[in-house]
């Protein structure tokens, strides 16, 4: 059973947390709008939710593709109505659509990169069913959403890299519904700690997920340190979930940090001090993926942000400690139809720090 109360008590708590913490503006409404529809329908299906698949269950095909509701049925009538005779073709369309031919993309491309001799064994990854995604494909019987790819390829670049280490704690800010902590929980071997930083309800949302696959008793809630002025790393279990303020009573070393497709949400002076409080925990490595031109400018017309965080903004914050050591965009990131580019960027920390 879900207890909504201890969301209650993070919201509230929010509200009062200095404004780096807080909800900037591409989110503050976003989260009360999610808030109110997961109260609502539940987390059973929280993956299938149309507001969720707008925001932070990314899609291959819709409405990841852009492609609007009545443009999928008119193009699907077409395809029925003119190539009854050509099932081939009518295939070819219906994976295209589906976001199918993008996601065996993503997938070919991560058979082609990683090494499976080399830890975490990222070929032996299959997503779960928890939150009843709307999408998902299977691969080598093995099951992917768009979420776990992303990852899934930002790790091989990562481990072509270490040289043999391996990150043991991994740190994360806004993780989504956590996708990431899945990947490394899926590493039984490894003895992965992995933490999700995040507004509520995101991390209550992370919570649930990491919950319903490895169990409640593997997992830290938020909540459960509110009387505590540290949160000792050392002391977490494998899975943990914090709310955004509670970034700074963290204590310990972290091996990496990660953040996927959110640092381009917030505004630049939010990002700073986020990657202020990961250099002062000492992490050895940061993988960043975010739209190398930033978010667009919020409008009248459509949510955005107020400043931009672009590429460049990573690299200049980040150059007293760390040194960068890729960016890429192909094939490991994504450069949008229209120009745009989903860029990894990967640091790594100076010796000397």
């Amino acid at each position: 059973m879900t207890n909504w109360q201890d969301l209650d008590e993070m919201e509230a708590l929010l509200s009062s947390a200095r404004e780096v913490y807080r909800p900037t503006p591409f989110w503050s409404q976003s989260c009360i709008d999610i808030s109110n529809e997961i109260r609502k329908q539940g987390l059973d299906n929280f993956r299938k939710l149309p507001i969720n698949l707008d925001y932070f269950v990314p899609t291959y095909g819709h409405p990841g593709n852009s492609l609007r509701s009545e443009d999928l049925v008119n193009l699907k009538n077409l395809i029925e109505n003119t190539m009854v005779a050509a099932p081939k073709a009518s295939q070819l369309i219906e994976n295209l659509l589906s976001g199918y031919t993008q996601a065996q993309s993503d997938f070919r491309t991560l058979l082609a990169s990683d090494n499976t001799d080399i830890e975490p064994y990222l070929h032996n990854f299959s997503e779960s069913v928890v939150g009843n995604p709307k999408e998902q494909f299977t691969f080598q019987q093995r099951t992917f959403s768009r979420s776990s790819l992303n990852y899934l390829l930002g790790l091989s670049l990562l481990k072509k890299y270490l040289n043999g280490f391996v990150p043991k704690v991994v740190l994360e800010i806004g993780g989504g519904f956590g996708s990431l902590g899945e990947i490394l929980g899926s590493q039984k071997h490894l003895d992965t700690k992995y933490i999700d930083v995040d507004i509520p309800p995101m991390h209550f949302i992370a919570q649930y997920y990491l919950s319903q696959v490895f169990g409640e008793k593997n997992v830290k809630t938020a909540n459960e340190f509110l009387d505590d002025e540290v949160i000792s790393i050392e002391d977490l279990p494998a899975f943990t979930t914090l709310s955004s303020w509670q970034i700074q009573l963290l204590q310990g070393d972290v091996d990496l940090f990660v953040n996927f497709i959110s640092f381009q949400e917030m505004e630049p002076f939010v990002v700073e001090n986020y990657l202020n409080q990961v250099e002062r925990l000492g992490a050895k490595w940061i993988l960043l993926r975010n739209m190398r031109e930033g978010k667009q400018i919020k409008s009248l017309e459509s949510r955005g942000v107020e400043n931009k965080t672009l590429s460049e903004d990573y690299i200049t914050l980040l150059k007293k400690s760390y040194d960068l050591v890729n960016r890429n965009v192909i094939p490991f990131g994504f450069e949008t139809v229209d120009g745009f580019h989903s860029e990894l960027l990967l640091f790594r920390r100076r010796m000397s720090q």
